[in-house]
């Protein structure tokens, strides 16, 4: 499985809360595309969230964001980390 990171714009004054509504639509419906959101962050000052994932392909990841109303075609692979 290939890791990811994603980056959605728009969340400006979005709370903590409201951000775990949206990273809860996207659990339930990541099985179906074979994708797992692991973590989702938030910089409600510049209205960016961050979600980070595993799954089969980034058009995988943003096809269950879509699904969960919170599309991005902001997705990349991460190929390695220190």
């Amino acid at each position: 499985m290939a890791r990811f990171i994603d980056v959605h714009a728009g969340f400006v004054g979005v709370t903590q809360d409201q951000l775990a509504a949206a990273h809860a639509l996207d659990l339930a419906n990541e099985g179906v595309e074979g994708v797992h959101f692991e973590h989702a962050w938030l910089d409600p000052e510049s209205g960016k969230a961050f979600c980070l994932s595993t799954g089969p392909s980034k058009e995988a990841v943003m096809r269950v964001h879509e699904k969960s109303g919170i599309p991005t075609s902001e997705v990349y692979e991460i190929a390695s980390a220190v």
